[in-house]
């Protein structure tokens, strides 16, 4: 395998693109030998159900697209980023009991930790971010 392979798809700012996302990652998953059902896997979509999801709600409209990019690295880590022209990072917003959303962000850390990865967010030159996580992915299921 190549020392990096990537994957990148541009969607609107749209909830009806946060499954086109998640299929995007699932899709590249499987063509690049990786989506063997395992829990990383399974993982790998939740985040990028809530990056996504997050770029949509908290980008206030200020973003019209935003961008999904997957990369293996050395065939040994997987890195997924979430890019938006809204320049706001992202914030922990309380949770009240009875709201649905606000939980996004706990979630994805606590599933990065889980798996040992790494979580940060990184300007863009357009002023925007990229929300990127990165998880050890074990040679073993490459």
């Amino acid at each position: 395998m190549a020392d990096q392979q990537e994957a990148n798809l541009t969607l609107p700012s749209d909830p009806m693109s946060v499954p086109v996302a998640r299929r995007h990652v699932s899709r590249t998953l499987v063509a690049w030998g990786l989506d063997d059902g395992s829990d990383l896997a399974d993982t790998l979509r939740l985040i990028t159900s809530e990056l996504a999801t997050n770029a949509v709600q908290h980008t206030l409209g200020r973003s019209p697209t935003f961008t999904v990019h997957l990369a293996l690295e050395r065939d040994e880590e997987l890195r997924l980023g979430v890019a938006d022209s809204h320049p706001r990072p992202p914030r922990r917003l309380p949770a009240a009991v009875r709201q649905d959303n606000g939980r996004g962000l706990p979630i994805i850390r606590s599933l990065v930790k889980e798996h040992g990865g790494t979580l940060g967010v990184t300007p863009t030159p357009d002023g925007g971010k990229t929300v990127w996580v990165v998880l050890p992915w074990p040679a073993a299921a490459v």
